[in-house]
């Protein structure tokens, strides 16, 4: 299956419109003239490759957004990192939280983490969230995805569907994205909790099939566990067990026309991966990779490849910190369709990659610097909609991208 690096230091196609209109001359007092002007005066106006747009807020107050979902009559469910679950109703952002929510362990990466409808929303108005959950006396945590029915605008018959067994003090590597396929069943990413790559990496337990570091599960919608998963009559394996060996994966796409599951991880000092993840796959973690010890830059990795293991389909070294994935498939940018869509949190940026079945043909920086991109979706409109969140734990917005006539 072939393979890609992308190197971050290659300039993306994307600059804004201001610079690329610079040298512009339009006689005076026409219609054209009138409207680059417009678009000069908008700070929000980018170029891409194929398409022109501009950013538009939705709302702005968020604090450490991390997922969103699309619930009834346009209204939008966001997490913020800290505990809490936020309603946007009519383009404003309602100022008490939603109640229902979990007792969430926010400590470091984890806290409140994604947010998805079930694929029969409009019917039964389930949701399921991931979040850190705390142990009694909350000096350890794990990764926990609830189930609730959004009715009065609150979360109501919370019922915890599953518990990862991986009880920990870390701070991070939590995962955890979710999302479901077109059979229904729920697809949840989990990190490996940090767990040191050191000694015999071939023990790492994110090559333990008795653990749920560095997994990826496979569920019913109601947390049973299929009968046709991988490692179901493996003896000591855990049933949940799509595939292993990844490190932190925060971001999961289900492609809409060939249902395969797409991730992406988090690699250490270099290394963050694409990996088309297929059931009772390897992916390697911590034995094969590209990456290297943050600040010492010294050797984690027996190589980059090894048999019986998988290799991504694109890898960015240096890293910028990939969070989340869209596969975008709506009718507002034609271009786009069937694109990959990455968020960075280093580099600030969105990466547009297009495919070819497994083969990356080409790699686009976009939004560079604007700020962290923490959650992406796709609107029910057909619009990409980004979270960015500050770093600082200060206010946070949500945007989208709207297209404009290219000039």
């Amino acid at each position: 299956m072939p393979m890609t690096i992308t190197s971050t230091a290659r300039r993306g196609a994307a600059v804004t419109l201001v610079l690329t209109i610079a040298s512009f001359t339009a006689p005076a007092g026409t219609q054209l003239a009138a409207q680059v002007a417009a678009q000069v005066a908008s700070p929000d106006v980018q170029r891409s490759q194929v398409h022109d747009f501009k950013i538009v807020t939705v709302v702005d107050g968020l604090v450490s957004p991390w997922g969103f979902a699309f619930v009834s009559g346009g209204d939008i469910l966001v997490t913020e990192r800290g505990g809490t679950l936020r309603l946007i109703r009519g383009g404003t952002l309602r100022p008490e939280p939603v109640a229902g929510v979990p007792v969430v362990r926010a400590s470091g990466q984890g806290g409140l983490l994604d947010i998805v409808t079930h694929p029969k929303f409009p019917e039964n108005k389930l949701v399921y969230i991931s979040y850190s959950k705390p142990n009694a006396d909350g000096t350890q945590g794990t990764t926990a995805v609830i189930r609730a029915r959004w009715e009065n605008d609150r979360l109501n018959n919370v019922q915890e569907i599953f518990e990862a067994k991986v009880w920990s003090t870390g701070r991070g590597h939590y995962g955890s994205r979710l999302a479901f396929d077109r059979d229904g069943f729920l697809f949840i990413t989990l990190g490996d909790r940090q767990v040191p790559p050191t000694g015999d990496l071939e023990h790492h337990p994110a090559q333990d099939l008795t653990t749920h570091h560095g997994k990826t599960i496979r569920l019913k919608d109601d947390g049973s566990v299929p009968a046709d998963n991988p490692f179901v009559k493996t003896p000591g394996a855990l049933p949940e067990i799509w595939s292993y060996g990844h490190r932190n994966m925060q971001g999961i796409a289900i492609h809409p026309v060939t249902n395969q599951v797409w991730t992406i991880e988090h690699g250490p000092q270099g290394g963050d991966e694409l990996n088309l993840d297929e059931a009772s796959k390897n992916y390697g973690w911590p034995v094969i990779g590209f990456g290297v010890n943050y600040r010492s830059g010294t050797q984690i990795h027996t190589g980059t490849t090894r048999e019986g293991m998988t290799q991504p389909i694109n890898v960015w070294v240096p890293s910028i910190a990939v969070q989340n994935i869209v596969i975008y498939t709506g009718d507002k940018f034609p271009e786009w369709k069937g694109s990959f869509f990455v968020g960075g949190l280093v580099g600030e940026r969105l990466v547009r990659l297009t495919l070819d079945g497994t083969t990356v043909k080409n790699v686009e920086n976009m939004l560079q610097s604007r700020g962290r991109i923490r959650g992406l979706r796709q609107g029910p409109d057909g619009y990409l909609y980004l979270a960015y969140e500050d770093l600082a734990g200060g206010p946070s917005k949500l945007v989208r991208l709207e297209p404009l006539r290219r000039s």
